[in-house]
């Protein structure tokens, strides 16, 4: 007992009242969290629209979030972390949840990129937040519990999506709205500004102009921005492969559940011996995990694939690239807070979000378009050889990184 209580309390101590309340603010969202999953089957399946034609709405969610990001971490350095959440979880339960009622595709078109504009802006204002509570060294693990709070609430809620996805996606996504309402009653209520002093220091364009010409985090985020582009095949290409092997809405939400949970069983497991390895290493095992994980779909029209079942391929891809998720992105996170200067943490995480942006746009595009033209299986293949291929360069650029962290944790400020 004693050894557990040990555990738990280097997993668990030290980290401020004010990130324990964004961290269940997250929980709650993430209970029902839908749009980005379900949209591809819900435009296909309920509104009749073609592969290509709903890989180009899912991809208009992609260039919402893209515009969330610097949009969303200018406002938190402008206004305060804690105005630019509110603003964000309310105008997005209004847009999230207008989706399940509309049929234009040129209307469904623009709530999709509605509901990632608005809802996606709170999250460079919350991760701009984390680094002003939690000093560098507690930094990953912070995002390591933050991500593993996302992933318990999104394995208990698609438990039970596919269920009801099978009966009306309009619930869906009428309870992903209720639950950004929820989070931001949670910050209204329970949690203060966090902006330090100086965060106003620069204009909107001449803060974004320093991130974007700090060449560390340009490099990196090209790099994540790869990365995604694989990891993010299960908006469209995924769902899509796997219906056509048999595997409809219910087995999607069942191999999406095995990813929340798995995230949720090796986070807690992996985090504390993860927050002592050398972040470049851990980028490029990442990237690598993303492209095996895709990668071993090619193997479902095989012999081999046949005879073992679409099912346990698919669900062992899914487990390579969960491992990749736990492995890679609370290291991502605390890379760009640690890059950040005080005054510029809200533009730093808005361009992180933003390659998430970019990465939401181009993956459905391009995944939407290899299906369609080539096949499953040279998509898959084409996210093999991708994922190892960001792995080697995020190795190639592990030296500068190293020195500029080293030289900035030298002379690192107090958190506020």
């Amino acid at each position: 007992m004693a050894s557990l209580r040990n555990r738990l309390s280097h997993a668990l101590g030290g980290l401020p009242a004010t990130f324990w309340m964004l961290f269940t603010g997250m929980l709650v969202n993430r209970l029902a969290s839908f749009v980005g999953i379900f949209l591809a089957l819900y435009l296909v399946r309920e509104r009749g629209l073609s592969p290509s034609a709903a890989g180009r709405i899912v991809s208009l969610f992609g260039v919402g979030v893209l515009v969330a990001g610097p949009l969303g971490g200018t406002l938190a350095d402008a206004i305060g972390r804690r105005a630019t959440m509110l603003l964000s979880l309310g105008l997005g339960a209004l847009a999230v949840g207008s989706i399940g009622f509309l049929r234009a595709p040129w209307l469904l078109g623009l709530f999709a990129f509605l509901a990632a504009a608005t809802s996606e802006l709170y999250r460079p204002a919350m991760n701009a937040a984390i680094a002003d509570l939690v000093p560098p060294e507690d930094r990953t693990r912070a995002y390591g519990l933050v991500y593993w709070a996302v992933n318990l609430g999104w394995s208990i809620s698609l438990a039970f999506a596919g269920l009801v996805a099978e009966r009306s996606f309009l619930l869906l996504f009428l309870a992903d709205a209720t639950t950004c309402l929820a989070f931001a009653a949670l910050v209204f209520l329970r949690v203060p500004e966090t902006r330090p002093a100086g965060a106003q220091a620069h204009s909107p364009l001449a803060g974004l102009s320093i991130a974007f010409r700090d060449g560390q985090l340009v490099t990196f985020l090209l790099l994540h921005l790869l990365g995604l582009v694989v990891f993010l095949q299960f908006q469209l290409a995924a769902p899509l492969d796997m219906a056509a092997h048999g595997i409809g809405p219910k087995g999607f939400s069942l191999l999406m559940a095995m990813n929340g949970f798995g995230v949720v069983l090796l986070q807690p497991l992996l985090g504390p011996a993860l927050q002592r390895r050398d972040g470049a290493n851990l980028l490029a095992l990442s990237a690598l995990l993303f492209g095996l994980g895709f990668g071993v779909n090619a193997a479902v029209g095989t012999a081999l694939g046949q005879a073992v079942g679409p099912l346990l391929v698919y669900g062992s891809g899914v487990l390579f690239w969960t491992v990749g998720e736990v492995v890679g992105f609370p290291t991502a996170n605390a890379l760009v807070a640690n890059l950040a200067p005080a005054a510029l943490r809200g533009r730093y995480q808005g361009a992180f979000s933003m390659a998430w942006g970019v990465a939401f746009t181009l993956s459905p595009l391009v995944g939407g378009e290899v299906l369609t033209r080539f096949g499953a299986r040279a998509l898959w293949l084409l996210c093999l050889a991708l994922g190892s291929l960001v792995a080697a360069l995020h190795l190639a650029a592990a030296g500068p990184r190293r020195r500029r962290l080293a030289a900035l944790r030298a002379h690192a400020p107090p958190p506020g």
